[in-house]
């Protein structure tokens, strides 16, 4: 996909054959490169104003039934889920009677027809304006018949057979309850559709949270201004200081940091930065403060080929969903034409009164409304993209998902970065007699320290101090270094890496008092081996 992709937003896609019906609707036209995800309301394309200019492919998507949207605006009132709630309340009394009268409980109220059309009324005008408009501009503009067409034709049919019923005081010909309950299923359908999608793409909402929205420049002056993110360039010399997240990629010009970059690497230690070593945009600088060089904004960002790869993974679609994709194109031209079969074979040669032959028809149409399949599969897959990415697990697209399930055993490389990001105590080695004075002594001087081992390390200690009480003590933390306190009687204390300790993962803390070893305490965030899955 090249660097100058049109993006839009578009709302109204329901399911695979509403992408498919832009999709269609954009290749006849010439234009190439065209992506269209109904989950995440994305429309791709590569720009060529020789073949059709963006506001000519923007009409024609409105006129396909679906709305760009040009900015962000407060959510419409008239929504999915209010459209279902109000099919829902004039539904339920329809099923259950109709529920209620199949097994034997008959309410004379429910059997007076002229209640069942005014119950069914306002569902049906939903899912004509719903369902309807989107069918008939499909069929119009791309002579696609997509399922919205299914759920139009089936429960259209229902109700005007209905209504004729109705008219005709013929109780046999009332199926109101299944023109309403067509309508107000399908809508439940998409609703959890639009909510799985929701829940699952708040991966990519997560990760765009990450992105820094002001950033402070050093002008050549020497002034300090701030500016706002898409003002940064390649080049600006920013200044970030302790407890801030770093703008955009860059490099160290001068001064020396500690970066927890577990938003990018997993790892729960602060990575050491100094002059001349690149640093990653929305990483936090969790001590110390730095000038640094900008070497890549906007798109050319880690962070954002992240969002990007979650957002895109879906293009490299599995075999699974190609054969779907492959079948619901022509799943609806196939059910209308077996709906009409039905009638003309059941009616002329199995000599099936009329009635029942359409009646057939309509059970056909309407057992096929929702098409699982066209709207399961892909789901299934941003799905599974998704909570992956939500999980700290990028892959490449869907193609990949599926290679999971054939997946027997998995086999780990442990090159350090296999963590469970919280440190937890392994085991403590005391070299005292009074263990309680040296938990309540670790508990005490790590209450000083944001670091997350010290964080760790008051966690376990707050169970172990068993109601040891320490004299006025004074604690200093020296970042990279350690912590040190001294008490009134002279004695020096010092908490801290062991020296010469290279694993990040697994750490030995040492406990000195007046340089004599108090205590050893190993620690890890290492994943153990009986932890893993194996599947």
């Amino acid at each position: 996909m090249t660097n100058n992709i049109i993006e839009l937003q578009v709302e109204g896609m329901d399911c695979n054959n509403c992408a498919m019906s832009i999709t269609r609707f954009l290749e006849r036209k010439g234009l190439k490169d065209v992506y269209v995800n109904f989950q995440t309301k994305e429309v791709r394309f590569q720009p060529n104003e020789e073949v059709m200019s963006l506001e000519e492919v923007k009409s024609g998507i409105h006129k396909l039934g679906y709305t760009v949207v040009e900015e962000e605006k407060p959510q419409a009132w008239w929504t999915l889920e209010r459209k279902l709630i109000i099919s829902a309340i004039f539904t339920a009394p329809l099923l259950i009677g109709h529920i209620l009268m199949s097994l034997g409980v008959h309410i004379g109220l429910m059997h007076n027809n002229w209640l069942q059309l005014l119950l069914c009324l306002p569902v049906f005008i939903i899912g004509l304006l719903h369902f309807g408009k989107s069918a008939w501009n499909g069929l119009v503009q791309t002579g696609v018949a997509n399922m919205d067409v299914l759920i139009f034709i089936g429960s259209t049919a229902a109700f005007i057979y209905s209504l004729i019923g109705t008219i005709q005081n013929e109780p046999n010909y009332i199926f109101y309850e299944t023109a309403a309950t067509i309508i107000t299923l399908v809508l439940l359908g998409n609703w959890f559709e639009h909510r799985a999608v929701k829940q699952t793409t708040s991966a990519i909402g997560e990760l765009t949270k990450l992105q820094v929205e002001k950033a402070r420049r050093i002008m050549p002056s020497g002034t300090v201004v701030t500016i706002n993110r898409d003002e940064i360039k390649v080049g600006d010399i920013l200044q970030v200081n302790e407890g801030d997240k770093i703008p955009t990629d860059g490099m160290i010009e001068s001064g020396h940091a500690a970066v927890d970059e577990s938003m990018m690497t997993g790892e729960s230690v602060p990575i050491e930065k100094v002059k001349g070593d690149p640093v990653v945009g929305a990483s936090i600088v969790d001590s110390g403060n730095i000038q640094m060089r900008v070497t890549a904004i906007g798109k050319d960002t880690v962070l954002s080929k992240m969002i990007e790869l979650v957002k895109t993974a879906q293009q490299d679609k599995p075999d699974i969903q190609r054969l779907a994709d492959k079948i619901s194109a022509i799943f609806v031209p196939a059910v209308l034409g077996i709906a009409l079969l039905t009638v003309l074979v059941g009616h002329f040669a199995f000599d099936l009164t009329f009635q029942k032959a359409l009646m057939n028809a309509i059970a056909v149409l309407v057992i096929s409304c929702p098409c699982a399949m066209g709207l399961a599969t892909p789901t299934a897959v941003m799905v599974g993209v998704g909570r992956l990415a939500k999980n700290g697990i990028l892959v490449k697209g869907g193609t990949t998902v599926e290679v999971f399930s054939n997946i027997k055993n998995i086999v780990f490389d442990k090159t350090g970065t296999l963590t469970t990001g919280e440190f937890k105590v392994q085991h403590i080695d005391y070299h005292t007699d009074n263990p309680a004075f040296v938990n309540a002594l670790i508990y005490k001087m790590e209450q000083h320290s944001s670091h997350p081992i010290a964080q760790s390390l008051v966690k376990e200690m707050v169970s172990r101090v068993n109601g040891v009480e320490l004299g006025s003590i004074k604690v200093e933390e020296q970042k990279g270094i350690g912590v040190f306190a001294q008490d009134d009687e002279g004695n020096r204390y010092h908490i801290g890496a062991k020296p010469g300790t290279t694993d990040l993962e697994h750490q030995t803390i040492q406990l000195t008092q007046n340089d004599q070893l108090l205590a050893t305490v190993e620690i890890s965030d290492e994943l153990k081996p009986e932890a893993l899955v194996m599947m």
